[in-house]
């Protein structure tokens, strides 16, 4: 791919017109143009509408679809030339869910951070199928997901498994550990997050699906945003209750029911490049010493 054609094609999409990319690129505008008209070739049709007299430029549909993958290349060609520059440097990129990456991996972070010599760091949120698909796609080295996806090219393996605890405001009335009757949680004041499809499944047995809790999230992190009434519960993995109950607000507490662990995995390719493998075998050390796995 012709990279300088990319640049010349960014620079005037986020100028708006050819003389400032130019200005902006440091070159004249014919080597502007030009650059231009030689990917434009290579793309086979015109990225650019060209209208006489009109000095804001506008995109071909052609051009608008092949934006975002314009925006990769050039990450891409930036960080291979840290990666020129800093020849021995380890780097790992990282794709994780946000309850793992908030609540369970801190400490490997910590250890990745003061690792010597130094791994230059990636950290990507992204949900499961996402950071699936940035594995398969080699995006990203590794990734922390709370679920199995068949894939031929990637290689799952458990990492961390955890309780799942009933969280509510705290209250004289109300001891941390206690078993809680599941019929004493009304739907209405649940806080509901899906953490796994066995919890959904356990979930719709206890509490009927087709009259849902007023409060549905995708983000731990506002799970405490919304819990203001002495009436409203959430169900949340080990991990994240923890930390919620440091400030005093909160106690955790056990369901007469049992409910299945929230296992966390890891993902990566089958077929890892072997510049990787000495990042990767480093993690697998750290992960050894945390999780013991």
């Amino acid at each position: 791919m012709y990279f300088p054609g990319i640049e010349a094609f960014l620079a005037i999409v986020k100028t708006g017109n050819l003389s400032k990319a130019a200005e902006c690129l440091h070159l004249s505008q014919a080597t502007v143009s030009y650059r231009l008209k030689t990917l434009e070739q290579e793309m086979g049709g015109l990225l650019v509408e060209r209208r006489k007299g009109e000095s804001k430029i506008s995109l071909t549909p052609k051009g608008e679809s092949f934006f975002y993958i314009a925006e990769r290349w050039e990450a891409l060609w930036r960080e291979t030339q840290v990666l020129q520059a800093n020849e021995a440097q380890l780097s790992l990129a990282i794709s994780v869910a946000e309850s793992i990456s908030c609540f369970v991996l801190p400490p490997l972070y910590q250890m990745l951070n003061q690792h010597n010599p130094a791994i230059r760091l990636q950290i990507r949120t992204q949900h499961t199928q996402e950071a699936f698909d940035s594995i398969e796609r080699r995006e990203m080295d590794v990734a922390f997901v709370v679920r199995e996806i068949a894939s031929p090219c990637v290689m799952v393996k458990p990492f961390f498994a955890e309780k799942m605890m009933l969280l509510r405001l705290a209250s004289p009335k109300r001891q941390a550990g206690d078993i809680v009757e599941i019929k004493e949680l009304e739907s209405q004041h649940e806080v509901f997050i899906i953490w796994n499809k066995e919890f959904q499944f356990k979930h719709d047995q206890w509490w009927d699906p087709h009259c849902p809790s007023r409060i549905h999230l995708d983000s731990a992190g506002l799970i405490t945003t919304f819990m203001k009434d002495i009436r409203q519960w959430a169900i949340v993995p080990a991990s994240v209750g923890a930390h919620m109950i440091q400030n005093g607000q909160f106690v955790l507490q056990k369901l007469s029911e049992p409910i299945p662990q929230r296992i966390c995995y890891k993902a990566t390719h089958k077929f890892p490049y072997t510049a990787l493998n000495k990042t990767l075998c480093i993690l697998d050390n750290y992960l050894q010493t945390i999780f013991g796995v």
